[in-house]
């Protein structure tokens, strides 16, 4: 054993607090970890509507407006919100203000996709993140309900959303769907009881939705239009289904594709965000844990 003297005992001492001291000020490396935590996700988002100062996006690389088509049919659109059933809940959102809808009805609200949402015919990847609040098996009337849907035809044709199924008690189900030549050439019967369409959609038994909580939903694809197309989808930050055969492409006629939201949706959402690659499951934690953090990045 070594035996030091009171005096250089005293030198250690002086030397570690001195060195934790210089840490505490100057915490370089969580500091360099965390900025690049930040520069990454700023980097690589699109797209982000907080509804805190009205129906528009804060942020967006394409058209900001929101758009409402009180028909089934996109070509009928106006710029604004022009549903009844439909408005801005005040101090009701997960943070500030939110989307409230309150009834089922016919007719769209939408963001436009192109540039919002960077597609690539050959090699597309990205991730969508939004906020719900409700309790699917009081609120939601009998019938399919997609929270949200990003299409440029419909929901079984080079399609990406995530659907409440049409009676209690209800699944939440992942689809990212190609083109519909592509895996339903020979169509017999509505697609949404085909089997070839069903087996397409990873499922969540008994989700973790509920009245007065709010739920962080992610969905994840990488490498779309290739022979190795993935899709996987988050629930508070936790992965909860993935489909890993993804061979169909995604066809769209991209200045006619939207960001659909609420259809036959009953209930709160929030901090809608799109970004342009598929984020890593450190990433999908700091937007689920750190509900503010998108806004910090504006």
């Amino acid at each position: 054993m070594i035996k030091t003297t009171n005096s250089q005992q005293g030198i250690i001492i002086l030397i570690l607090v001195l060195f934790y001291s210089f840490q505490a000020c100057n915490p370089k490396n969580s500091t360099s970890k965390e900025e690049a935590k930040t520069s990454s996700i700023k980097s690589a988002l699109t797209f982000y509507a907080s509804f805190d100062s009205g129906i528009n996006a804060d942020f967006s690389l394409g058209d900001n407006q929101l758009y409402t088509s009180p028909i089934k049919s996109i070509d009928s659109a106006k710029v604004g919100l022009h549903k009844p059933d439909i408005m801005i809940a005040q101090d009701e959102g997960l943070i500030g203000s939110c989307l409230k809808f309150t009834e089922r009805s016919s007719g769209y609200i939408f963001y436009r996709s192109e540039k919002n949402i960077v597609y690539d015919t050959s090699d597309w990847s990205g991730a969508i993140s939004f906020w719900l609040s409700l309790d699917p098996a009081v609120d939601l009337q009998p019938g399919f309900c997609d929270p949200i849907q990003i299409t440029d035809v419909s929901y079984n044709d080079a399609a990406i959303w995530v659907d409440f199924t049409k009676t209690n008690p209800r699944d939440f189900r992942l689809g990212v769907i190609g083109d519909r030549n592509s895996w339903n050439p020979s169509p017999e019967g509505p697609d949404n009881e085909n089997p070839i369409f069903i087996e397409q959609l990873p499922v969540v038994k008994e989700p973790p939705f509920a009245s007065g909580k709010w739920t962080h939903v992610l969905i994840n694809f990488n490498h779309l239009n290739t022979e190795n197309g993935v899709a996987s989808l988050y629930l508070d930050g936790k992965l909860v289904g993935t489909r890993s055969d993804i061979v169909d492409p995604f066809t769209w006629d991209y200045e006619k594709s939207n960001i659909l939201l609420g259809l036959s949706y009953i209930g709160l959402m929030d901090e809608v965000s799109i970004y342009n690659r598929l984020l890593t499951e450190e990433e999908i934690t700091t937007l689920f844990q750190e509900k503010e953090h998108i806004k910090g990045l504006l």
